[in-house]
């Protein structure tokens, strides 16, 4: 098949890992494949060399940009026209709400193409303006109508859709979205050298947030946890960058908490095995996510998570592979850390839960198959 997906930008995320994977899967399937996507703007570094290095067509439309922006939005729209016009694909596939919103018109318009979406996380949600939730679902309404089939990374994002009124039940299949496991599965050597250059004292317990430092990540409520813990020997982790970065570290200071967290900054993807392994509780702390790719990250490590009860993370999240908090609950974010510093064995049998439920769950190779299989149901009908 002739496959074009479409993206928004490609910068260190789990949407973009998951396509990323999905063309190099397709194009090792012997599908023609390409890539479109805006440029890979912020701090929180890129995927695009990863992709130009893939094998398959890669094209950049400057103008394709998360922001709305009117005028820069329609030069998108029409790049996007012509070279959907130009490739002719079988299969046009979006992700990310801007992409998916623009290429879908572009593809319906063009006709004599299937469409098909995954929605990774939801534009619309609790801590959104008004306004703003009220104009993104008329377009995913509108979209959905254009679209032949739905992808969800989680059940729980095809009932919030649908409860929003976007798109018919039938239009949706949940694809977990697929990683490379076989990292996560084995220690490496260089956990150690992660542990040992935070120069942790000794028995600490090392607690980790793996996330961009940006709004809704919950790094404040992390914070405030924190700093109602007394036990010394609990440090804390913070893997990532972003625009909140300064602000996350004042906040560090004026808690007087300098000498228990550390912060990485931004680190490349192949590094995260590493910090998995290193770490001994993974803490999710974010308001609004598809499902984390963080938490079955950890739990393919064999590492115990925390999480709030957002989007999809009961789905990996259970009394058997670790601890579920309604969201912002900073007292039980507390405890939840507390008991398991304090208890090797729950860590253990947690960790070593989530591994065998993860292993199969979100392979890369098991996502692709079952994207091929879509693919293939809709181009028969």
């Amino acid at each position: 098949m002739k496959i074009c997906h479409v993206i928004t930008r490609l910068i260190l995320g789990g949407a973009q890992e998951n396509t990323v994977l999905t063309c190099e899967g397709l194009h090792a399937r012997g599908h023609e494949v390409t890539l479109i996507t805006g440029p890979p703007l912020g701090p929180e570094g890129e995927l695009m060399s990863r992709a130009e290095s893939g094998g398959y067509r890669v094209e950049v439309i400057p103008s394709l940009r998360r922001e709305i922006h009117p005028l820069r939005d329609a030069r998108a729209a029409r790049r996007l026209r012509e070279l959907l016009s130009e490739l002719a694909p079988d299969i046009v596939h979006t992700h990310s709400s801007k992409a998916g919103i623009l290429a879908r018109k572009a593809a319906a318009k063009l006709g004599r193409m299937k469409i098909v979406h995954t929605i990774h996380g939801l534009a619309f949600h609790h801590y959104e303006q008004w306004w703003r939730n009220r104009l993104y679902v008329a377009l995913e309404k509108r979209a959905a109508r254009r679209s032949d089939a739905i992808i969800s990374v989680a059940d729980a994002m095809t009932h919030e859709a649908l409860a929003a009124g976007v798109g018919r039940p039938e239009q949706y299949t949940t694809i977990y979205s697929g990683m490379e496991t076989e990292p996560y599965l084995t220690r490496p050597p260089q956990a150690d050298t992660f542990r040992r250059a935070m120069n942790l004292p000794a028995g600490a317990v090392l607690v980790t947030q793996v996330s961009r430092l940006a709004e809704l990540k919950g790094h404040d409520l992390l914070l405030a946890a924190a700093e109602r813990i007394d036990n010394e020997r609990v440090h804390f982790c913070l893997v990532g960058d972003g625009r909140l970065r300064k602000r996350i570290e004042a906040e560090i200071a004026r808690r007087d908490l300098a000498d228990r967290f550390h912060l990485t900054g931004l680190l490349p993807p192949q590094r995260i095995p590493e910090v998995m392994h290193a770490t001994d509780i993974l803490v999710h702390c974010s308001l609004r996510e598809g499902l984390a790719r963080t938490l079955p990250q950890a739990m393919l490590a064999g590492t115990p998570v925390v999480s709030f009860d957002i989007a999809g993370a009961r789905e990996v999240v259970t009394t058997d592979t670790g601890i579920l908090l309604p969201p912002e609950d900073t007292e039980g974010l507390r405890l939840a850390i507390e008991t398991l510093a304090d208890s090797p064995e729950l860590r253990k049998r947690l960790g070593d839960a989530g591994r065998e439920m993860c292993r199969q769950m979100f392979d890369h190779r098991h996502m692709v198959e079952q994207i091929e299989r879509l693919y293939e149901r809709i181009t028969v009908k």
